[in-house]
């Protein structure tokens, strides 16, 4: 593949602009009305459970969120492609891709909950489970990715990560490895300009994240992430790419964070209201419902229809979250080691006199 190939365009791929109007390209179609239809019920589910989930921050049921409200189109897309035997790799701010994988919004949530392990099967959805470390889940995902080639399984690998993953020495790596090694994996960047605090001129002086890929040997292009149908088209290029044996890619998805970091973060010191609200015009939500009413495939009752779809799912994430969990205080020792090592029994023997001691203090309180 010659170096003009593996470079990405100069302006990311849009086929909708933010009026909802269709953009002719010379390389990418529009995906079919269905599949639009689908990412469409994905954005609106998506946004539900965005605002649902920072509610429940708020009401001390969840212990964070990081919100991804308005990048709903990265997300959807990300896992709509996706095939049976294929993998998601996710970041703490892919919740909503991972529930468009198939999982339950109550199990999404248990990591951020503060409860043990991811909430999930992994191998049943075929996702892994979510990391908070920036980076490190690309390299899992690369040698998951790897282990697949040589298994000669039909698996295609989507690796998702904010723009802040880019400057981790573990990116680095995991491109390397996937093109030196030709592995099926989609490098899929959600590029939202910040990495908490930290803009993106401060991280790169490439032109863009996608320049990237050609030092590695791989293509790299640029999508409009706010628009649902060039996401999924540029997504659909790369994981056919990766499926027929041709290798990696490096997708970047120019879209924005809407929202504070996480409920710990307070964006006002480091960005102005005016850069927020200049982004409410491309929402994505907003722009592939104009673009699928212009079409008659959407109208007021559908609308209804989904909405009422994402209220059921919001009254259920509400009450798995307002359940009291059962929990077990041996549960601290009793997964750290296959064998409970004596030191193990001896901190477990003294929380447990502990516990004890406080029980029978409160029944004598009474």
């Amino acid at each position: 593949m010659d170096d003009d190939a593996l470079l990405p365009r100069d302006t990311p791929v849009q086929l909708i602009d933010s009026d909802g109007r269709p953009v002719d390209d010379a390389h990418y179609t529009a995906p079919n009305t269905d599949l639009l239809l689908r990412a469409y019920r994905g954005l609106v589910e998506g946004r539900r459970i965005n605002d649902q989930c920072t509610a429940l921050v708020r009401q001390g049921r969840l212990a964070v969120y990081p919100s991804s409200h308005g990048q709903e189109a990265c997300q959807v897309g990300s896992a709509l492609l996706l095939g049976e035997h294929d993998w998601l790799f996710p970041t703490y701010r892919d919740s909503v891709a991972i529930i468009a994988r198939g999982v339950a919004p109550g199990q999404a949530m248990t990591l951020l909950k503060g409860d043990w392990h991811s909430g999930y099967d992994p191998a049943r959805h075929r996702v892994a489970p979510q990391t908070t470390p920036l980076a490190t889940q690309l390299l899992h995902a690369v040698g998951f990715a790897h282990a697949a080639k040589m298994r000669g399984e039909d698996t295609v690998v989507m690796a998702l990560c904010g723009d802040g993953a880019t400057s981790e020495g573990d990116f680095h790596e995991a491109m390397n490895f996937a093109a030196v090694f030709q592995v099926p994996v989609v490098f899929f960047v959600q590029n939202n300009e910040f990495a908490i605090s930290v803009p993106l001129s401060r991280q790169t002086a490439a032109p863009s994240l996608a320049h990237k890929a050609i030092g590695y040997g791989m293509p790299g292009q640029r999508v409009d992430g706010n628009d649902t149908a060039a996401v999924i088209a540029v997504l659909d290029e790369a994981i056919g790419r990766a499926r027929s044996g041709s290798g990696p890619s490096l997708i970047e998805a120019h879209t924005y964070r809407m929202q504070a970091h996480t409920n710990a973060d307070d964006d006002t010191r480091y960005r102005e209201r005016e850069e927020v609200q200049a982004w409410v015009a491309r929402d994505p939500l907003l722009r592939l419902g104009s673009y699928l009413r212009g079409l008659g495939a959407l109208d007021d009752a559908a609308e209804d229809a989904l909405a009422a779809g994402a209220e059921e799912i919001a009254a259920e994430l509400r009450r798995v979250m307002n359940a009291d969990a059962d929990l077990d205080p041996e549960d601290l020792f009793r997964f750290v080691r296959a064998e409970r090592s004596p030191q193990l029994d001896e901190q477990w023997e003294l929380l447990r006199s502990e516990i004890d001691r406080d029980q029978v203090a409160a029944g004598g309180a009474r």
